[in-house]
């Protein structure tokens, strides 16, 4: 499988920004998998091929995260009818406190969870949130790391433009 950090880190010297750059260099085809969602059923990220996918891992200890997950929901609403979708994978061993989280801040995106951190490894995701912007041909072509308040703007500015590809 191709591995994202090696590009990633390329990216980031680019930006000169680290941790907290969006890695724009980025444009390798994302690795495929397969999670349960809070549905139940299985989803797999190769069957949003032709969607632009906002791929985000998060965790219920994650403060960030928090403060991201509103926002992100916002987003979709706003764009989910042009083709895009988000796929919030939560890093969590136990689901009960994924649930308690999800309880205290309610989304509408589909949640993936990820308790043996199989697809973080795969993605070698380093921080809480991670986001990953994948274009409708299924190539990673963004990276951000964290939060910050702002990171909402790039989000949205990154999905118009591979919503209009």
């Amino acid at each position: 499988m191709t591995r994202l950090l090696p590009l990633m880190m390329v990216g980031m010297a680019f930006t000169g920004l680290a941790m907290m750059a969006q890695a724009e260099a980025i444009n390798v085809p994302a690795p495929d998998f397969t999670l349960e969602s809070r549905s139940g059923e299985n989803l797999r990220l190769e069957d949003h091929r032709g969607e632009v996918v906002m791929l985000n891992f998060w965790a219920s200890w994650c403060g960030p995260c928090r403060q991201e997950m509103p926002l992100m929901d916002d987003i979709y609403s706003q764009y989910k009818d042009l083709g895009f979708t988000i796929l919030a994978v939560n890093v969590d061993e136990n689901r009960d406190e994924a649930l308690r989280f999800l309880d205290a801040v309610p989304v509408d995106y589909p949640i993936l969870y990820d308790p043996e951190s199989r697809v973080s490894e795969l993605y070698e995701v380093q921080a809480m949130p991670t986001t990953v912007m994948i274009d409708r041909n299924g190539n990673a072509r963004y990276v951000h790391y964290g939060y910050q308040p702002g990171y909402e703007d790039d989000y949205e500015q990154q999905i118009r433009e591979l919503v209009r590809e």
